[in-house]
């Protein structure tokens, strides 16, 4: 286990997450974010932050700026207390995120870059980030009958004339379902998807992106504006059974909508 103090985190409404903790040793140390490899591929990303003195209690302070941009993904955060000292994963302390609870409600450019620290599973410190050129964020996700209507407000694009929400068959790019966008009363736009459509592909997964405007490029639909690094595990979202096969939207290891369809039991 490591020796590092517990690190404490806070947000601000820019993104800015500074760092606040109290080294082992008072030799001069930095913090070292390390960009979580994809399996049996090398590190290729890091970024280094310096820390300094903060107050007269021992405490040192890193801040991690909007910019530059961190690229998408799970950033572990590591303590370098020397130049020739090995590096330690650095332990959660108090995670001050509740900049981030009503993050949808901001406007936010291209490209939607978003940050939020996290504990991990093996009870580390990480940041997840992502970093997209728009964003259709999810609200509602409500099941009537054998009907699906979703929610969403755009980040860093507009809606206009022809919207529409895609469906694409998971692995397959020609197999898409397509349904109109109507303009919500918040600016955003809902769809209503009808769920028989999909129960041809039993076992398989159906992600939901919208096209904002005819002709503009699809925009992945997703919940990422709040202080949860990961939905998958404890957001439930409600289901259907149509046609002996149960429709299940779901979010992903990356907080993307989907839709699950399998067989009834």
């Amino acid at each position: 286990m490591s020796t590092a103090a517990r690190t404490h985190c806070s947000v601000d409404a820019d993104g800015r997450i500074t760092f606040r903790l109290r080294p082992p040793t008072a030799a001069p140390a930095r913090l070292l974010l390390v960009l979580r490899p994809k399996k049996g591929r090398p590190e290729e990303s890091t970024h280094t932050l310096d820390l300094e003195p903060h107050g007269d209690d021992g405490e040192f302070r890193a801040v991690l700026e909007p910019l530059p941009r961190l690229a998408e993904g799970r950033w572990d955060a590591y303590l370098l207390s020397g130049p020739d000292d090995a590096r330690e994963r650095l332990l959660p302390g108090l995670r001050d995120l509740r900049t981030l609870v009503d993050g949808g409600t901001r406007e936010r450019p291209s490209p939607v870059a978003v940050r939020a620290p996290y504990a991990t599973l093996d009870g580390f410190l990480a940041i997840r980030t992502w970093l997209r050129p728009a964003l259709a964020e999810a609200g509602p996700v409500g099941v009537d009958g054998a009907t699906m209507t979703v929610r969403v407000r755009l980040h860093g694009t507009e809606p206009g004339a022809g919207a529409e929400a895609v469906l694409r068959l998971r692995g397959d790019k020609d197999t898409v379902r397509s349904y109109p966008a109507r303009t919500a009363e918040d600016g955003g736009l809902s769809f209503t998807v009808a769920c028989a459509d999909l129960t041809t592909a039993v076992g398989r997964v159906w992600n939901v992106f919208v096209r904002p405007a005819a002709g503009a490029r699809q925009v992945r639909v997703a919940r990422l504006l709040d202080d949860l690094a990961d939905r998958k595990g404890v957001f439930v979202l409600p289901r259907v059974t149509v046609d002996g096969r149960v429709v299940r939207p779901y979010y992903t290891i990356d907080n993307d909508l989907a839709v699950e369809v399998t067989a009834a039991d």
